[in-house]
């Protein structure tokens, strides 16, 4: 047996009372990621907000690492968006995001870490890859171009992570989750992904009216009628195909890895994160349409683009390794609803 062979058999155990730093914990997905290690046990936790810690500072990552000494680090910190913002920040998403990966799993394995968990991208797959999309499909084609600043960082997350493993032994597995969803999600029109995006306009579309309409009614006139629902106005076509996971999953997900599966177990220490099915978005939008109640028209805009047309993902490898999803898409809309209704404001 070669060297190499026995540097990618090296694996790292956890226990409950392990150090473990969760990067990027106010997220959408960090909180489900803090939720899920909670739930499960695990309370030597560490974390750190933007405001005490800038991941984008390689010198104040350092001396969190030498002061803090985890022996775990889940990477959950990223800046992220939706079509939009990503088409409008090219720049930022790329340049970001390969400043905290850099620093973050860089520091990681300087300071001693073996074990680390990398959460990527379905983006980083080419464009018109077969589907569904299988891990060994990286790098096989050209990237959708409304997304690809952001892939290139994501890729570049999970090189850094495959070449410590190969050089040095460290057991850092990169999760690639599907679309995700839930409480904690960005309801900003601007920089939000679909699902967000849709509970929003239909619910905006649902209270009915111009904006001179409301005001005039909470003023007095017309108090206590009912508006007309507005016109609901989406992007795109709405053939493209998506597919969608509650938060929470992931995070269980999360929590699995770190107590079951190793790089050394999976090719490249790589692992598609998904529920295996999707839907067009104009079945998405007809789905969150009827748990907000919107009875209005939905109009859709085809000058606007569709991204990638599809975007499957093949999750046989980690459902092999004794992970499923408990959410269903119904189920987590109706959640998310709900929490957008209590955190509107």
């Amino acid at each position: 047996m070669s060297s190499a062979d026995t540097i990618r058999r090296v694996k790292t155990s956890l226990q409950k009372s392990t150090r473990i730093y969760l990067a990027g914990h106010t997220g959408l997905v960090g909180s489900a990621i803090l939720r899920a290690l909670h739930g499960a046990g695990y309370e030597n936790l560490v974390v750190r907000d933007l405001a005490e810690l800038d991941l984008t500072d390689q010198h104040a990552t350092r001396r969190f690492f030498a002061a803090e000494k985890p022996a775990a680090v889940i990477v959950a910190a990223a800046k992220v968006g939706g079509i939009l913002a990503n088409w409008e920040q090219p720049w930022e998403f790329i340049f970001q995001n390969l400043q905290i990966e850099a620093n973050v799993i860089g520091e990681a394995y300087a300071a001693g870490v073996r074990k680390l968990i990398f959460l990527g991208s379905s983006c980083i797959y080419p464009r018109e890859a077969p589907q569904p999309l299988r891990e060994e499909y990286l790098l096989t084609g050209p990237l959708e171009e409304t997304n690809r600043p952001y892939a290139i960082a994501k890729i570049a997350g999970i090189e850094l992570c495959r070449s410590l493993n190969r050089e040095h032994g460290t057991d850092y597995l990169s999760l690639m989750p599907t679309n995700l969803y839930g409480p904690g999600d960005n309801y900003d029109l601007r920089t939000s992904h679909v699902l967000p995006a849709l509970i929003r306009r239909f619910h905006e579309g649902k209270a009915g009216g111009s904006a001179s309409a409301h005001a005039a009614a909470e003023d007095g006139g017309g108090a206590g009628e009912r508006l007309p629902a507005r016109p609901v106005r989406l992007w795109g076509s709405g053939a493209p195909r998506r597919e969608f996971l509650y938060v929470d999953d992931v995070g269980h997900a999360i929590v699995h890895c770190l107590e079951h599966v190793h790089a050394a177990d999976v090719p490249d220490g790589m692992l598609n994160v998904g529920c295996g099915e999707d839907l067009t978005i104009r079945e998405l939008a007809a789905l969150v349409q009827r748990i907000v109640g919107y009875e209005g028209r939905v109009e859709w805009d085809p000058s606007k683009p569709d991204g990638t047309p599809r975007k499957l993902m093949d999750v046989s490898r980690l459902r092999a390794l004794g992970w499923a999803p408990t959410v269903s898409l119904e189920e987590g809309i109706g959640r998310a609803y709900e929490w957008f209704l209590e955190n509107r404001a």
